[in-house]
């Protein structure tokens, strides 16, 4: 079966000097350029997930701290509620509306005791917070993904392109340069790609992973603030 497989691939041109990117490509067999174009979409992917997480966490904390400066801008909580209405695009906002729909139902019914209002309050806001954190880590498997394997990928290109070089010197019965070179060049430019690609993916998810944390760690002290601010008004009766 591997015997099929080598006799159906093409080998290198032993008597070209080109060691452009482009010729490396152009000269490897089917299966090199197979793991070339899967690690080159892989690297493009994980650049288009990492620019839009980069955009959102912007937006994330642009939006946080305009919410946070308008929260303490000394207006009641009912004010607040009315002048956010349905202007609920920052998760930290969606985190005080769920808490502020709680409260007033449970204050327009009159019957629940503050002990069980107040629960009720820190879980709605804990489900909030779970959702908006899960909506922040959508692509992180991406990054992750790619960071693990494409080293790998390009090792087996690499291992691939080596067998290839060896495959042209049992055909020419030559051990010169210029009959090895290709084989080596495009084994190289294999494992040169997967660490193009492993390398970014892995500083992205590195690095979002703490945004997600320090933006997970902002709303649950938000949550905790707020649940304070809500118990003193259910202790004193509205």
């Amino acid at each position: 079966m591997i015997d099929l497989i080598y006799q159906s691939s093409t080998l290198p041109p032993a008597h070209s000097g080109d060691f452009t990117f482009l010729s490396l490509f152009l000269m490897a067999d089917w299966v090199v350029k197979s793991v070339m174009i899967g690690l080159a979409l892989a690297s493009i992917w994980s650049w288009v997930v990492a620019i839009d997480k980069g955009f959102m966490f912007y937006m994330l904390k642009k939006r946080a701290t305009d919410f946070e400066d308008t929260f303490w801008s000394g207006r009641t909580l009912d004010e607040l509620s009315t002048a956010l209405g349905s202007d609920t695009r920052d998760p930290m906002a969606r985190v005080f509306a769920a808490a502020m729909r709680e409260y007033n139902e449970s204050r327009s019914s009159g019957t629940a005791r503050p002990e069980a209002t107040h629960g009720r309050i820190d879980a709605v806001m804990n489900l909030v917070i779970n959702r908006e954190l899960a909506k922040a880590e959508r692509g992180m498997i991406v990054l992750a993904t790619i960071a693990s394997i494409s080293v790998f990928i390009g090792l087996f290109g690499t291992v691939w392109g080596i067998m290839n070089a060896f495959r042209a010197i049992a055909a020419t019965q030559n051990t010169n340069l210029a009959v090895v070179a290709p084989g080596i060049a495009e084994a190289l430019f294999a494992t040169a790609l997967g660490l193009i690609a492993a390398i970014p993916a892995k500083i992205f998810y590195d690095k979002y992973s703490s945004d997600i944390d320090k933006y997970g760690g902002r709303l649950e002290g938000y949550a905790d603030e707020l649940s304070a601010i809500l118990s003193r008004k259910l202790n004193k009766g509205g």
